[in-house]
């Protein structure tokens, strides 16, 4: 019986994204029932067994090496964040040196509080959790991305804005992207990365469970296992209060807390998108002065 893991569900996808003229195989003229490459072509390619290769492919297989997954990753065109991905997926390689998480609220510092609110005047900002819940923002980047929220929802745990939520099943934040489709790709990307890495998180596989259940293009892209690390992406966004701009978004580990990222919004200086920005701080919501955040528990 085909019991297929995460890591033999990922290595089966990317096996039939390619055909034998991507790996310099021979087609002999044959007929394929199913696109792709066979499992016994990858374990040709990757120098393993194809009994090998099928057991760890159908969940039967367990042990498989670093090695062993460095050379499906080259066997299988892997980029290097898919490459990571396939070690976060292996039982015996995955989570070795990564800290592990808490079960509590997660909590923003003082320190990281401070920087936020100081940022405030020029960027937009904001801090994100190991599932994507927004921990803090500061009134530029809550103004930027969603308004029409309260702006003291972070601080109630259990109510925080989830940032994947708020891109599939909220109406407001899925007109401000021009391009949603790829905003919602690179979304599902980043969760496939967040699960591999926390495979025991029941509020981060919860999330997975509501979004498969109420969103039909969340499910259609997370069956295709695309895996995209965040790091620098460039939008162009439909503000309901200064029309049209286009941001840079940058994402940045918070040190001493690996599991919290700092992410900003900058607009290229003298553009007219840094002035709708300007235009969007100058608004009377914005304000530059610390504001008061409630302790989070």
């Amino acid at each position: 019986m085909d019991r297929t893991s995460p890591l033999g569900a990922f290595l089966k996808a990317r096996r039939a994204r390619l055909s034998p003229d991507d790996v310099g195989l021979p087609r002999y003229g044959d007929r394929r029932r199913v696109p792709g490459l066979r499992r016994e072509e990858v374990a040709l390619l990757a120098d393993v067994s194809a009994g090998y290769y099928t057991r760890l492919e159908q969940g039967q297989q367990a042990n498989a090496s670093p090695e062993v997954l460095d050379a499906l990753a080259r066997a299988l065109h892997l980029s290097p964040a898919e490459r990571d991905h396939l070690h976060d997926l292996s039982p015996t390689t995955g989570h070795r040196t990564r800290p592990a998480t808490s079960g509590g609220a997660e909590k923003v510092s003082a320190d990281l509080r401070t920087l936020l609110t100081t940022m405030a005047a020029h960027v937009p900002a904001l801090v994100v959790g190991r599932r994507n819940d927004v921990l803090a923002w500061n009134r530029t980047g809550h103004a930027l991305l969603a308004a029409h929220l309260d702006f003291a929802a972070p601080e109630a745990p259990g109510a925080r804005p989830n940032l994947s939520r708020l891109v599939f099943l909220d109406a407001p934040t899925r007109a401000l992207y021009r391009d949603w489709p790829a905003k919602a790709r690179a979304v599902v990307g980043n969760l496939r990365i967040l699960t591999a890495r926390n495979p025991g998180d029941t509020h981060l596989a919860a999330l997975i469970t509501e979004l498969t259940a109420l969103s039909q293009e969340f499910t259609s892209m997370w069956d295709s296992h695309t895996v995209a690390p965040c790091g620098r992406d460039v939008h162009t966004l439909s503000h309901p209060a200064v029309g049209e701009l286009t941001v840079t978004q940058q994402t940045f580990d918070v040190p001493k807390e690996p599991h919290q990222s700092l992410v900003t919004f900058t607009a290229e200086p003298g553009s007219p998108s840094a002035v709708a920005l300007e235009a969007l701080k100058s608004r009377g919501r914005i304000v530059d002065a610390p504001v008061a955040c409630a302790p989070t528990p």
